[in-house]
């Protein structure tokens, strides 16, 4: 791909089958694993699952321990610009990379990186739409054992118009109405029923994708985000859910209909619901 080549936001199995062998490629998987039970979230590096399989060629980061700020307002925070530079640095991404990101869950942790590092001012980054699911689903030969790019060089240029914290979420709730922001929340449609941020619409990730995780076609991620008001251009979209991982889908869906103007809220309902004293909607 070339400097006047428009990067695209997905690519297919094929078109990643055909270009596995270009020098500037860098293949990423950013798998994490989450459950729940009655204890509560529990967060598990993806490593394990990407040294039995993964897309030839990929590298693995480490979304948890390496791009993650244990310091943050909530758990997943993004790290620090020199921290995100340094680990991906490591990962073989320079500044001329074209980098393909990829998770063998459910692809909002792929969205997660690709957002990062838009966050980080890079943006020759593009999802594998369907993720291993669909590299496998395509009969493609898969690799095991770790595998690595040279290290290179990484320059990361911060977008401070791209995260949220809580103290400029809770401006926007206390002014009320704001036209100018209207705050999306990703989770399914039982838990924003539960208890959402005061003024926020729902666009579950879920109905982002296809059974097969792949994302809707366009004219239907359209008519979605339409019906919320996601779509005036009079107001900026910011994007939220229960850790800041499937709002990154929804900021990667808004961006295949142009909307680069999207903010993700990164502590989101972790954050949120850390003081009893914010107010929820239910």
């Amino acid at each position: 791909m070339t400097d006047t080549e428009q990067t695209p936001q997905h690519v297919d199995v094929e078109w990643l089958s055909e270009h596995l062998g270009d020098p500037q490629l860098r293949v990423l998987d950013a798998t994490v694993h989450l459950s729940f039970d009655q204890h509560g979230a529990h967060v598990e590096s993806g490593r394990a699952a990407y040294e039995r399989e993964h897309v030839p060629g990929a590298a693995f980061v480490d979304l948890i321990g390496g791009l993650s700020d244990p310091e943050g307002e909530a758990p997943f925070a993004a790290a620090p610009s020199e921290r995100f530079a340094q680990v991906l640095g490591e990962a073989g991404v320079g500044d001329d990379s074209h980098v393909v990101v990829y998770d063998s869950v459910n692809g909002i942790w792929a969205t997660r990186l690709w957002w990062q590092l838009g966050l980080e001012g890079f943006d020759r980054v593009s999802v594998l739409d369907g993720g291993l699911a669909a590299w496998r689903a395509a009969g493609l030969d898969t690799s095991a054992g770790v595998e690595t790019y040279p290290a290179a060089t990484f320059t990361a240029r911060r977008r401070p118009e791209r995260i949220r914290s809580t103290a400029e979420v809770e401006a926007v709730v206390e002014a009320g109405e704001e036209p100018g922001v209207l705050l999306i929340n990703a989770l399914g449609r039982d838990d924003f029923a539960r208890g959402h941020i005061p003024g926020s619409v729902n666009v579950p990730f879920a109905e982002l994708v296809d059974a097969e995780g792949r994302l809707r076609p366009v004219e239907e991620l359209r008519e979605l985000f339409a019906s919320v008001g996601a779509l005036d251009a009079g107001r900026r979209p910011v994007t939220y859910c229960g850790g800041g991982i499937a709002a990154t889908a929804a900021a990667l869906a808004l961006a295949e209909l142009g909307r680069n103007d999207v903010a993700v809220y990164d502590g989101s309902m972790n954050a949120w619901t850390a003081d009893p004293a914010r107010p929820l909607e239910s």
